[in-house]
């Protein structure tokens, strides 16, 4: 489940996305914890958002009638060559600047964290779109925060601010609004959907967790690069496992939907989310991507013509107001 100043649309063309590559690496640098933090939420929240289209892409490539095997390969297919070539321009800028190259245990273990991020997490959520619709999907993947703060505090010594338990209380009776109002639309499926959506938040809550000590380490683009080339790999693997590779000659719109999800939902997202990791805490990370459900709500509404009730809008107004008022305060904290 998977987070660049790139273009944010979810059709951005390959040369626009090589284009960005060095932005993405200037991305990388060390950012100092009393710069603005602003920059943090901004990015998060614009790979929150993109990511976001990605539920969307996936009911409409469902319509097509591929499958989750296929859909994830073609959408780590895609992916991969810009990360291999991001990869490369930062290990040039290491060599350049006369720094260390990663060692062998921080490139393994960043593998690692990337396969439990990028590759089992998506692949559980794409088995659970299945079942239920991309605005439930989104509402439930992003219970992850609430998994963030849990995690931190019991693995890994992380202090519970008292605001935070607030904001997630305001934030999760806004998310509880949404899912009241949509359940009774629920087939009888939702909860094998529901139950493979909320291992993929545990899981993408995790990789956040486990990614932040790497970023510092190695930077946002090199972990990243290292992170998706090991999740592509697994999932092209499975791919060849159980699939024929004739499978991969899908039609022109399904290469088109392919493409969209590869670049506007996974690359361009993917390095937001570290980049944003690099300046702000896990958890702020984590409360202003509950933007996405909202966001999903309205691209459901636009692209797939599900309709909003004034319940659920009332709950995506109490979501953003836990975010501007979080945002709000830990700026000033800083």
């Amino acid at each position: 489940m998977s987070s660049v100043p790139e273009p944010a649309t979810p059709g951005a063309s390959v040369a626009e996305a090589s284009s960005a590559a060095p932005a993405v690496l200037h991305a990388a640098a060390p950012v100092p914890a009393e710069g603005l933090p602003l920059a943090g939420y901004a990015l998060g929240a614009a790979g929150a958002i993109l990511f976001a289209s990605k539920g969307i892409i996936i009911k409409l490539a469902y319509g097509e009638g591929i499958d989750a095997e296929t859909l994830l390969a073609l959408r780590m297919a895609f992916s991969l060559p810009f990360y291999l070539v991001i990869g490369a321009f930062a290990l040039r800028g290491l060599r350049m600047r006369g720094e260390a190259l990663p060692t062998t245990r921080v490139v393994l273990q960043s593998a690692g964290v990337g396969a439990l991020g990028y590759w089992f997490s998506s692949y559980v959520d794409f088995l659970g779109l299945h079942y239920i619709s991309a605005s439930f999907e989104r509402l439930i993947l992003f219970t992850y925060p609430l998994y963030v703060v849990l995690f931190g505090a019991l693995l890994f010594r992380q202090p519970v601010r008292l605001k935070v338990l607030w904001t997630f209380a305001v934030a999760y009776a806004g998310l509880a609004l949404i899912f009241a109002e949509g359940l009774a639309t629920i087939g009888a499926d939702v909860a094998r959907g529901a139950s493979l959506v909320s291992v993929c938040a545990i899981s993408f809550a995790l990789y956040q967790l486990m990614a932040r000590r790497l970023l510092n380490h190695i930077g946002s683009a090199l972990f990243t690069c290292i992170a998706m080339i090991s999740a592509s790999v697994l999932a092209i693997g499975q791919f060849s496992l159980l699939r024929p590779l004739d499978s991969l000659l899908v039609s022109r719109h399904m290469l088109a939907l392919g493409l969209m999800i590869a670049i506007g939902a996974t690359v361009l997202p993917s390095f937001l989310m570290n980049a944003a990791l690099k300046r702000i805490s896990a958890q702020a990370n984590s409360m202003i991507s509950t933007v996405s459900p909202v966001a999903t709500m309205m691209l459901a509404f636009l692209v797939l013509g599900e309709a909003a009730s004034m319940v659920e809008l009332a709950g995506a107004g109490l979501v953003l107001a836990s975010i501007g008022w979080f945002t709000l305060s830990d700026s000033r904290r800083r």
